[in-house]
This record gives structure tokens, C-alpha cells and sequence, in this order.
């Protein structure tokens, strides 16, 4: 009967946390994929008004790519697609109001998606097959 129930804790203990809690994804993420200095402001900016207009429920990539010409492009992608683009340039001193239009930008696309998911019609094919 001991060895039993210590093999009952150790198949508990081995087995993943995911199937443990039946597969939840964790929500709440900005990744920050951003390289130069005007990319982090943008990034903690963007996260700051983000994280204080509402709850988050939904994970999101800031991506920068620097160019010596044009300055940074900066993408933010929602479940791998993009949402959000645009040129920031080196000198930009508005940077936090770019921030703040670009979290209620993406927040109000985000919104846009989740009413379309949920008004999809799938009765012959699933999600994922679209």
C-alpha cells in the first residue's frame, strides 16, 4: 500500500504542470524583442499603458528592427499576426504619445479579432482549419 502511494506522488510530480491543469496557456505577456534604446522606451511605454488601461487576457511580441536610414521599425504581433507597424524615428521626442496611440491602436484590434473569432462561422470546418 506505501509503495503505491508513493508511486501515485511521483507520477503526480513527473507529469507536466500543463496536463496537470488541463492545458491552460498563461496570459499577460508582452516579450520584448526590441534592441536599441528608442525600442526599450517604446516597449515600456507601450506595456505601461497596456497593463493600466485594463486586465490583460492575451499575450504580445514588440519586435524592433534597427535601420541607420529610416530608424526603427517597430511591429507588434497578437497570436502571431501582425497588428501594429511603424517607423519610429532616432530623434523622436513624442515617443511616449506614440507609445500610448500604438497600446490603444493594438488593444482596440485586439478586441476586433475576439468579436471575429467568436462571430466566425465554423459549423463545417474548426478554427485552426481556416
Amino acid at each position: 500500500m506505501k509503495c503505491r502511494t508513493w508511486a501515485a506522488v511521483a507520477m503526480v510530480l513527473l507529469m507536466p504542470l500543463g496536463a496537470a491543469r488541463g492545458d491552460e496557456e498563461m496570459l499577460g505577456f508582452i516579450v520584448d524583442d526590441t534592441i536599441s534604446h528608442i525600442g526599450h522606451d517604446f516597449y515600456y511605454a507601450f506595456s505601461e499603458r497596456l497593463r493600466a488601461t485594463s486586465p490583460m487576457d492575451f499575450n504580445l511580441v514588440v519586435r524592433e528592427r534597427p535601420s541607420a536610414r529610416w530608424g526603427s521599425l517597430v511591429t507588434v504581433e497578437y497570436q502571431q499576426r501582425l497588428v501594429y507597424r511603424r517607423f519610429l524615428a532616432p530623434n523622436t521626442v513624442e515617443l511616449k504619445d506614440e507609445a500610448y496611440e500604438a497600446a490603444d491602436l493594438v488593444r482596440g484590434q485586439i478586441v476586433q479579432r475576439k468579436l471575429e473569432t467568436l462571430l466566425q462561422d465554423t459549423t463545417d470546418l474548426e478554427r485552426d482549419e481556416l
